[in-house]
């Protein structure tokens, strides 16, 4: 499982040129699922997602989560997360997980996060989504599940 977290103070996605979901300061993040995800390694990540100390402090520390600043999240589901350009010009996304898959653990996700964070906005799964952000820092993390747990 691949998180993309962008740091944002505000963002939004559409679809069909309407607005479906939008944030104010907190974390916009893009959510790439593979075929070997589980619902355990889905809990390990919203447990970093959400712990992650990265808003500025009283003195300019990167030291305060989404939850101590009343942060907001917007939650995309982008299976290009999972892109190979190992070979040719042209990615293979034979990596990602398939469609039921991705969606039974996206939405889970969206589930266990809103348990959590009073704001939870989502884009539309399998969409054609256009997104807008006002990336703050910039401070951009990749969280794969591969590399951290």
């Amino acid at each position: 499982m691949k998180f993309l977290i962008q740091r944002v103070t505000h963002a939004s996605v559409e679809t069909e040129a309407k607005i479906i979901g939008q944030i104010g300061k907190g974390f916009l993040v893009f959510i790439g699922i593979s075929q070997e995800d589980t619902q355990e390694i889905a809990n390990k990540m919203i447990r970093k997602l959400l712990g992650m100390r990265i808003f500025e402090d009283e003195n300019g520390k990167t030291n305060l989560s989404l939850a101590d600043v009343s942060g907001e999240l917007l939650l995309i589901s982008q299976f290009t997360l999972y892109a190979d350009c190992k070979k040719g010009n042209r990615p293979s996304f034979i990596k990602a997980g398939n469609p039921a898959l991705a969606e039974k653990l996206y939405d889970y996700i969206i589930s266990e996060c809103k348990k959590q964070i009073p704001i939870v906005q989502t884009g539309s799964f399998g969409a054609d989504m256009k997104i807008s952000l006002l990336n703050d820092g910039p401070f951009t993390i990749m969280l794969d599940s591969s590399e951290i747990f």
